[in-house]
């Protein structure tokens, strides 16, 4: 009963999509694969489908949006290698859109039941228990979807899912895996480590100017300085815009009786209850069933506990039928015939739909009420929808004015700007890589890089920013690509250079006393010969977070000793240092069979994991993929001096 489930479903959809999913790149919308046109070139094609520019633009966007959300103000574009993030998107949109026709010509699929059963048994769809009458649709309107769209999207999701859990859900772990890995993690290793720290060696390394020189002279190359760009740019944003007076009455009137079906008129609404009977495999045999049950609810039967007892609707069944409170034009035309024909407390006939046949009873009746226009608060809502419609009315007027000016004055913006009372702003310096404030967004560097505004020295066209946020950006001031001087990066030449020795002398020594201790010589003596720091540490875990992680890493790949020895090793530490290992022992245990039980099901789910993974080179050497180079990087430096 899909039309059921719109009407009574609430909750986050999205969370509850990324929720059944289960597949780590399935998070973009494509279903809208196979339209564009010659203005919004393919920049991959997957299979018989095709990713075009704007469908990409707004993946990598949104991605871009989360990246921000995420670390808020600790984010800094520069921290984003562009390429890479490209290409990152690129690739989880490809693998989304080859599973999804893998998935369809294997014959995956979601069945109206499937759909049904599904969303309507989400706890995320659920209130107090029960499904909610209109938030559901209310989430579609808001999101400016369709249902018929939405569902056919949850379809492929679903398919998509199945065809994971035909992998996943078939994976299984014999008792020697389990226990070989329950003793792997229960494992402790003695330890005990010198530390060789570089900063100690600094004070004796000099580095002299000839070996900055020749260092400079070999890496040259990686001494350049990016081109860089400044902005001067006018932004038009609709929020900025003052209100507009109140009208008089007589508009408000008009206002009112425009909008008064829609937004002041609460429509009737039926507490509803409904027994559903399943047609099976005999339509009649269930007729019958349902004729039965009304028979039983006009002799007096109860009917929340008949619902409980037959109905087939698994979303309201334990509530005895309870649907919550209905308009018109959400459920399905038959059954909503019935439902508004009632009198309260009578139940209908059995009344045949798609899904079944229904018996429908109308607890209570609220009738339709309409909010008069005299009320103060229909009065500010009136001025409120007046105003946002006169402020988006203006801002409409407002940017073709400032696409018409731009166009018209391409070579400054101060006539634009005066034009429409704003002010030309500037940004700092920034690079293809990423800015700050506007030149954050990709559409603003990218217009920035572009023929237009860095050759020719025009305005850009008007740029959406965000929401009712546009600017016009050109160049204020441009740095092309050069080769940094000797003088410029010297110092941080010298810098690298006094590190790197300060290391190698850092290792020189580490190296020393491992041989020293493989000779003979007591470890914590020769560690102790050359000043070095020393740690007893005791027994430790893989999961331990006291010691740094290198060095558990590092310990953790040491051969076993043999009894009464010592296997030693090195690890480099962050900070440039050197770590000297000694594991003197390893204990092995297995844990409690509530652990063995957890250690299985952690196993159980690497291997599918790992098994999924080779099912995907599978799926990719079945569709083909073609991925094209303007979508995979940034174009080339254009110098507008050339």
């Amino acid at each position: 009963m899909l039309q059921t489930i719109r009407d009574r479903t609430s909750g986050l959809v999205a969370g509850f999509i990324v929720a059944i999913i289960a597949i780590p790149f399935a998070f973009f919308g494509l279903e809208q694969f196979g339209g564009g046109s010659s203005g919004d070139p393919v920049v991959a094609t997957v299979g018989d489908q095709k990713i075009r520019e704007s469908q990409f633009r707004r993946a990598y966007e949104q991605r871009y949006r989360q990246m921000q959300a995420l670390m808020g103000e600790n984010f800094r574009a520069d921290m984003i290698d562009q390429t890479l993030f490209r290409q990152a998107v690129l690739k989880d949109m490809t693998q989304e859109a080859m599973l999804k026709q893998y998935s369809a010509e294997a014959g995956y699929l979601a069945s109206d039941a499937l759909l049904f059963k599904t969303i309507s048994t989400a706890p995320v769809f659920q209130q107090d228990g029960k499904f909610n009458t209109s938030a559901y649709m209310n989430f579609l309107a808001n999101q400016g979807e369709s249902p018929d769209a939405f569902e056919k999207r949850l379809r492929e999701s679903i398919a998509m899912d199945q065809l994971r859990a035909s992998v996943v859900d078939t994976s299984f772990a014999v008792p020697l895996q389990v226990q070989q890995s329950a003793k792997l993690s229960n494992q402790t290793r003695n330890l005990s480590y010198a530390v060789f720290d570089a900063a100690r060696y600094l004070s004796q390394v000099t580095v002299s100017d000839d070996e900055v020189s020749a260092r400079f002279e070999r890496d040259k190359a990686q001494y350049t300085a990016p081109e860089r760009i400044k902005l001067a740019y006018v932004e038009l944003a609709q929020d900025a815009q003052a209100d507009a007076e109140p009208p008089p009455a007589d508009v408000l009137k008009v206002l009112y009786d425009a909008e008064k079906a829609a937004r002041f008129t609460t429509l009737e609404e039926r507490k509803a209850r409904h027994i559903l009977i399943n047609f099976g495999a005999d339509k009649s045999a269930a007729k019958a069933k349902a004729e039965s049950l009304a028979a039983q609810l006009k002799g007096g039967a109860d009917f929340a506990t008949l619902a409980r007892q037959n109905s087939d609707d698994s979303g309201s069944k334990a509530d005895g039928g309870d649907l919550g409170w209905v308009r018109r034009g959400q459920m399905v035309g038959k059954f909503e015939e019935a439902l508004f024909d009632l009198k309260p407390n009578v139940v209908s006939d059995p009344v045949e739909t798609e899904f079944g046949w229904h018996l429908v009873r109308a607890d209570e009746i609220r009738p339709s009420l309409i909010r008069p226009f005299e009320e103060p608060a229909v009065q500010a809502e009136l001025v409120s929808l007046y105003q946002g419609r006169e402020r988006q009315r203006n801002f409409q007027e407002r940017l073709e004015k400032l696409e018409q000016l731009a166009f018209e004055k391409p070579t400054e913006l101060d006539s634009v700007a005066q034009a429409l009372g704003l002010t030309v702003q500037t940004t700092d310096w920034f690079s293809r890589a990423g800015g700050a404030g506007v030149a954050a967004n990709e559409a603003v560097r990218t217009a920035a890089f572009s023929q237009e505004v860095l050759s020719v020295g025009e305005n850009s066209k008007p740029l959406t920013i965000g929401d009712d946020r546009v600017v016009v950006v050109r160049k204020s001031e441009y740095e092309a690509p050069r080769q940094r001087s000797l003088d410029e990066v010297a110092e941080v030449i010298r810098t690298a250079l006094r590190d790197e020795q300060a290391r190698a002398r850092a290792k020189a020594d580490a190296d020393d006393v491992v041989s020293a201790a493989k000779a003979g010589t007591s470890l914590e003596a020769a560690v102790q010969a050359k000043g070095a720091e020393w740690r007893n540490v005791g027994p430790v875990r893989r999961e331990d977070s006291t010691q740094d992680r290198a060095v558990i890493e590092a310990l953790f790949k040491l051969p076993r000793p043999a009894a009464g020895a010592i296997s030693y090793g090195e690890a480099s530490l962050a900070g440039g240092g050197i770590a000297v290992l000694a594991l003197s022992g390893v204990e092995e245990s297995l844990p409690e069979s509530t652990a063995l039980g957890v250690q299985q099901q952690r196993v159980r789910e690497m291997l599918a994991g790992g098994e999924f993974l080779g099912y995907r080179k599978t799926v990719e050497r079945a569709i083909e993929v073609d991925i094209k180079q303007a979508a995979q990087q940034q174009p080339e430096a254009v110098d507008p001096e050339s």
